[in-house]
């Protein structure tokens, strides 16, 4: 047995534990030499190439119990796998056993209590399409095909966060096997230390397999905006939005996004891949007269080049922009928080857009405060409530060979906007696990110390230690 947990396994050690998981799973193993093996490694970050040990792929609950155990007694590297959409691709580890959730898809809604049960394998375009069956929602990513699971335990940005708060917000209850393989039902009313870590700090406390959502009414449509504006125009249309934003009423979720006029057939050919600023809002409420007056200041912002604005089904929307980020290509994501967007942090973005290395390469700017900022400061580990932005630098592209320079310009525009940020990284956009050291404190802030308390009381050994340190 390894003398401390991540050592390297040797060939003997891998095929004991490959043994010993195949006699308890009901999932599937796949080690080194299985057919199955590259499939089972990969990630939607196309960047991201490790080659772990063993792949447990976990049917229910009581399989994380016993691959838990086996961490326990091996002490390989373990990473936890929900639906693998992570950008640093924390979800994989190189040489130790990744403890996979990505088949576990059970959701049961419960439209009389407004709550759905789903297991950490399932999507944001898997979950909304049982609760939109019964007009409910509960805010989740801006992409259907991210895990429910990381975007949750972060925090959990979303089109509707300023009407019903952060994904972590909407969590009742959640189930997690800790380090000592107990099964714990966590809530405001048992173990509520581990609840609050859970929520916003949730790396490095154990494997959680199921969430309990409380649920809004929303949908099936849902009223938003989305108008395509002249770069040229890039520094006036900012200004004139930061300030709508200002006034904005907590239904609306207004967003800013610096990149390319994207291929759809509604909007003319000519205009298709170039630059533009897109401005996007969502309403979260019923569609009608209050929705179109709310909007209306986003909406006011110059003559577009285009705008497509109305009314859309909520599930449409949450998929809109899936195609714009496939899986296997190359992504970089790093983040600020900002109290302001001053007319200088304005020119700083466009500047370094200017420069940007591909098509695929963007920065959005995502506005906070309403249900966000409503939560306590000390109610989740989610440490920055109180900032009316974050400013996300996204790298994206397909060539191996513009590695380099695509993160050299995200890491490059991030630096250049650490003067007008107000303290802190999302933790989902935090760049990859080189940037770890660089961010420690940055992450979870003033929570850091609280949360490694709750680590330590629940994890003691360090058996999630690597993915706690991860970002």
């Amino acid at each position: 047995m390894p003398a401390e947990q991540g050592a390297p396994l040797t060939v003997a050690t891998e095929q004991a534990m490959a043994d010993e998981l195949r006699s308890w799973l009901r999932g599937e193993v796949i080690d080194r030499g299985h057919p199955r093996y590259d499939e089972a490694r990969a990630v939607w970050n196309g960047l991201i190439d490790r080659r772990p040990a063993l792949v447990a792929r976990c049917a229910g609950t009581a399989d994380v119990v016993q691959a838990v155990r086996v961490a326990r007694e091996y002490r390989p590297a373990v990473s936890i796998r929900g639906g693998g959409h992570q950008v640093a691709g924390s979800a994989v580890c190189d040489d130790g056993l990744v403890i996979d959730l990505s088949r576990m898809k059970g959701v049961h809604v419960d439209p009389a209590a407004r709550t759905a049960r789903a297991q950490a394998g399932v999507t944001w375009g898997e979950l909304d399409a049982e609760t939109q069956l019964f007009g409910l929602a509960t805010p989740g990513g801006e992409i259907s095909a991210t895990g429910i699971a990381g975007l949750t335990l972060g925090g959990g940005f979303g089109f509707v966060m300023r009407t019903f708060g952060l994904s972590c917000d909407s969590v009742r209850s959640l189930e997690i096997v800790t380090a000592d393989g107990v099964v714990r039902t966590v809530s405001r009313e048992e173990e509520p230390e581990l609840f609050w870590a859970a929520r916003g700090g949730g790396r490095g406390l154990g494997v959680v397999t199921s969430f309990e959502f409380g649920l809004h009414r929303l949908g099936p449509e849902v009223a938003g905006v989305l108008a395509l504006h002249p770069y040229e125009r890039a520094e006036e249309v900012m200004r004139a939005w930061r300030d709508a934003t200002y006034t904005a009423p907590d239904t609306v979720t207004p967003e800013l996004l610096l990149w390319s006029v994207p291929a759809d057939p509604a909007i003319p050919q000519e205009l298709h891949r170039s630059n533009c600023v897109m401005i996007g809002a969502v309403y979260g409420g019923p569609t009608g007269d209050g929705a179109v007056s709310a909007l209306a200041p986003q909406r006011e912002l110059g003559p577009p080049l285009v705008d497509l604005s109305g009314t859309l089904p909520y599930v449409a929307l949450q998929s809109a922009n899936t195609w714009r980020f496939p899986d296997g290509e190359r992504y970089f994501m790093k983040s600020h928080f900002a109290d302001e967007l001053s007319d200088e942090a304005i020119r700083t973005l466009v500047d370094w857009y200017s420069r940007r290395p591909t098509p695929e390469s963007l920065i959005v700017v995502r506005t906070l405060g309403g249900a966000v900022a409503r939560v306590g400061p000390e109610d989740s580990a989610f440490a920055y409530r109180s900032a009316r932005y974050n400013v996300s630098i996204d790298a994206g592209w397909r060539d191996p060979a513009l590695d380099e320079t695509a993160i050299g310009w995200a890491r490059s525009a991030w630096d250049a906007m650490k003067p007008f940020s107000s303290g802190g990284t999302y933790v989902n956009f935090a760049g990859l696990g080189e940037d770890a050291g660089e961010l420690r404190g940055a992450v979870f802030g003033p929570h850091e110390e609280r949360l490694e308390r709750t680590r330590a009381v629940y994890d003691p050994e360090g058996l999630f230690a690597m993915a706690a340190r991860r970002p």
